[in-house]
């Protein structure tokens, strides 16, 4: 079964943050979907865009430290984001802490829905009624929202049936976000790729 680690978020590092500030950023788009492979670069490119918006910034972590290796991530890359952020850990009840945590004057980063999805198959609970939540969220969100989710089929077909459950899952749900967003990039080798942009606009900082 394919354990996703933390996405690495390199956003603090000069050279990557300087990519993203070549490759513009979004100035009014309210969800926005940013995809890609493992160490792809797409958690920088979240946390930039998230970065560039005024107001309070709000990082829901649905990693869980299960072990030590683990809680030294989450304690790294919190340190990481800075004094801006606050941290709500939500790694099964994602729809109900974006109710909670969305507001006026708020951006809000989801990283990452396939970690939630991880939880979610480990855990056996009802994946297809906690998605249909999570969308029916998203589509009342009154603030900016970014979520951030790895695209896990584009290698071979796994070889035991729980690994392909959780890829199928993960599939399904990054095409049900990708329906709804405004915005959608998929980030490779740290470069960003759009995908879908309806009402927002790409400036150059």
């Amino acid at each position: 079964f394919p354990i996703n680690p933390i996405s690495g978020n390199l956003s603090r590092r000069p050279d990557m943050a300087s990519k993203n500030e070549l490759q513009g950023k979004w100035t009014d788009a309210m969800l926005t979907l940013i995809t890609g492979g493992a160490r792809s670069g797409k958690s920088a490119r979240a946390q930039f865009l998230a970065e560039g918006q005024p107001g309070e910034l709000v990082y829901l972590a649905t990693a869980q430290a299960l072990d030590e290796e683990m809680s030294e991530r989450i304690a790294r890359h919190r340190a990481d984001r800075g004094p801006r952020w606050c941290t709500v850990e939500c790694p099964i009840d994602l729809p109900d802490a974006i109710a909670r945590e969305m507001g006026e004057g708020r951006v809000l980063l989801i990283d990452c829905l396939t970690l939630w999805t991880s939880n979610l198959l480990l855990g056996e609970h009802d994946f297809s009624v906690a998605s249909q939540r999570l969308i029916a969220t998203l589509v009342t969100a009154s603030c900016p929202v970014i979520l951030v989710s790895n695209e896990v089929g584009m290698g071979i077909v796994p070889d035991n049936a729980l690994a392909r459950r959780f890829r199928d899952m993960a599939g399904r749900l990054n095409q049900e976000v990708a329906a709804i967003a405004n915005h959608a990039e998929l980030v490779v080798a740290g470069l960003c790729i759009p995908l879908k942009s309806n009402s927002s606009q790409l400036t150059s900082p």
